[in-house]
């Protein structure tokens, strides 16, 4: 399966161009935003579970990173409400599910191998920073040999220069929205740029993003950037 397996291409998705789909679990349904294999792939996607559902045990071989958008998902390790990012690198296992349902945004098969972080982290606890323009800031939630990433704020009105991606970006909206010369994205919006792509966003009345970049060059994306190419 492939889907938006071109990293040279900018991809958006709004809301209303995103489908559920059923996963082979029931009450587990997802939206596949890109993604390269069958149901072990490099993979990203909006995940929904409802009321009681779970997903069988597993071992994440090629690691696993998640922000929980609605409700709260749980594992035996714990339970992390919206706002909650997680990162559960290569070969750690659970069982995830949720009592009363949750949408989360989750990235598999993406794992540096050296990068053995394992934390979880609520939007609420970090610490933002001037993010380099008037009402811009930013508060980091994961940092590790070129990949960052990071919530950035955007108050009513502010904008931000032109400025390239290093690395290519990705970007989800959690609330409010953002415009840049390419569109309009509302909240539930997905954006992925490829390495050297430049733009200059503003927000009219304010946004609150899960942004990552440096992670989509050919040396990070190794031999998922040869499969697009072929």
């Amino acid at each position: 399966m492939r889907i938006n397996a071109d990293f040279d291409q900018p991809v958006i998705l709004l809301p209303e161009a995103m489908q559920w789909a059923p996963s082979p679990l029931p009450g587990v349904e997802r939206k596949m935003l890109d993604r390269i294999g069958e149901e072990v792939a490099r993979a990203t996607s909006l995940v929904r579970y409802a009321p009681g559902s779970f997903f069988d045990p597993h071992v994440h071989s090629g690691g696993e990173e998640f922000l929980v958008v609605e409700g709260i998902f749980s594992d035996e390790h714990g339970d992390y409400p919206a706002g909650t990012y997680v990162r559960n690198p290569i070969g750690t296992k659970h069982k995830p599910h949720s009592k009363d349902g949750c949408v989360i945004l989750v990235k598999l098969q993406q794992f540096d191998p050296a990068d053995t972080s394992h934390f979880s982290v609520h939007i609420d606890d970090l610490i933002f920073e001037d993010g380099g323009a008037p009402g811009v800031e930013f508060a980091w939630l994961h940092r590790f040999n070129g990949e960052y990433v990071k919530i950035v704020r955007w108050a009513p009105g502010s904008s931000y220069p032109e400025h390239v991606h290093a690395g290519g970006s990705e970007t989800f909206i959690l609330e409010g929205s953002l415009t840049d010369e390419y569109g309009h994205y509302p909240k539930g919006s997905w954006e992925r740029t490829p390495d050297g792509w430049s733009h200059k966003p503003h927000s009219k009345d304010g946004c609150l993003a899960w942004v990552k970049t440096g992670h989509l060059t050919a040396k990070t994306l190794g031999k998922y950037a040869q499969t697009a190419a072929d």
